[in-house]
């Protein structure tokens, strides 16, 4: 296992990481992400531990809390060994208080959310996404007394726009803050948005990208083929609605090319998939899933090996996609280029 320093800090962290949306498994969303009960998930934490996977991810809405519950459950006793992310800011419930990142939400939910873990701090904690209503300088300002009082140790955001990222940035520097180190992103084959804006802001801001959804809520699977009816099993049924749209025939044409190099390589469609997004810029450590120790260590096969030039190029081209404006063509054009030169 590699290890790589996230964003401007001093914490080390697992090139693959484990997300614990499976743990729990209540609620018309998470019922079909997986329903991992305390033991199951003891043995697929030993797994990730023997494997070099220090880092494990989770949020208090994810079930309802029972993510956090049974990962805390699951790292009884090795609190040492752990780097435990959670997330906070969407709603909890339906009253005024139980949303948002205000300085009282923020205090009420990391004690939650540190009952529910089992533990007396919180490594990363970062907001589940923007709240508009509530002051950068609040939220900022809260989060900087929740690590000063050594409830967490790192702070960063997940799902934010660049312009949301950046401003929290400004904010948190402007009145001596703790600083966001990291942000948390869907990117995959099949979603690239992500190196239109946010990737170039992470490499000059440093803030390291932990890669949420690496194989586009399971479509680089390699169970969702051209000319076939969508797999019983895929949970695509439940949760298609939820993640970011993907063209079809874009889809079939980079697991054609998932294909060829699984043929080259002996590896699996989705330790293809996820390879290649270790290897992209910014990119601090991929998020795997797994319902199952199968599964787990299906996944753990992404690392250990390298893409050639070729096969990455090859990738590249498949998965690419015109940006919308100011991002594309006038970056890619030759004066524009000379100025920003592309990350990729």
């Amino acid at each position: 296992m590699e290890y790589r320093t996230l964003g401007a800090s001093g914490l080390k962290v697992s090139t693959l990481s484990f997300g614990a949306g499976t743990f729990g498994g209540s609620g018309p969303l998470f019922s079909a992400w997986g329903s991992t009960d305390a033991n199951e998930a003891r043995r697929l934490v030993d797994i990730c531990l023997e494997a070099g996977i220090t880092l494990f991810d989770t949020a208090d809405v994810y079930s309802a809390g029972a993510s956090e519950e049974i990962l805390g459950q699951a790292v009884r006793g090795m609190r040492d060994a752990v780097t435990i992310s959670t997330k906070l800011g969407l709603p909890m419930g339906d009253g005024p208080a139980d949303w948002g990142a205000s300085r009282s939400r923020l205090i009420r939910s990391v004690e939650a959310a540190l009952r529910r873990l089992g533990t007396d701090y919180i490594d990363l904690l970062q907001l589940h996404a923007f709240d508009a209503s509530t002051p950068l300088e609040e939220t900022f300002s809260a989060l900087d007394g929740l690590v000063k009082a050594g409830k967490v140790r790192y702070v960063g955001a997940s799902n934010f726009a660049g312009w949301e990222l950046m401003k929290s940035i400004a904010v948190s520097e402007r009145h001596s803050y703790v600083r966001p180190v990291a942000h948390q992103v869907y990117y995959s084959l099949a979603g690239r948005d992500y190196e239109w804006e946010l990737m170039p802001l992470g490499a000059d801001q440093k803030v390291g990208a932990l890669v949420w959804s690496p194989l586009a809520w399971g479509r680089l699977t390699g169970k969702i083929r051209r000319g076939q009816p969508l797999p019983e099993t895929s949970r695509l049924h439940e949760t298609a609605s939820f993640g970011p749209p993907v063209d079809d025939e874009k889809l079939f044409d980079i697991v054609d090319a998932l294909d060829e190099i699984s043929a080259e390589t002996g590896k699996s469609v989705p330790q293809i998939s996820m390879n290649w997004l270790l290897n992209r810029p910014t990119v601090t450590s991929v998020i795997i899933g797994a319902r199952n120790e199968p599964q787990l260590r299906e996944n753990l096969g992404a690392i250990g090996w390298t893409l050639s030039a070729q096969q990455i190029e090859k990738l590249d081209k498949v998965s690419a996609v015109a940006a919308p404006y100011p991002y594309f063509p006038y970056r890619r054009q030759e004066g524009f280029a000379r100025l920003n030169p592309p990350l990729v």
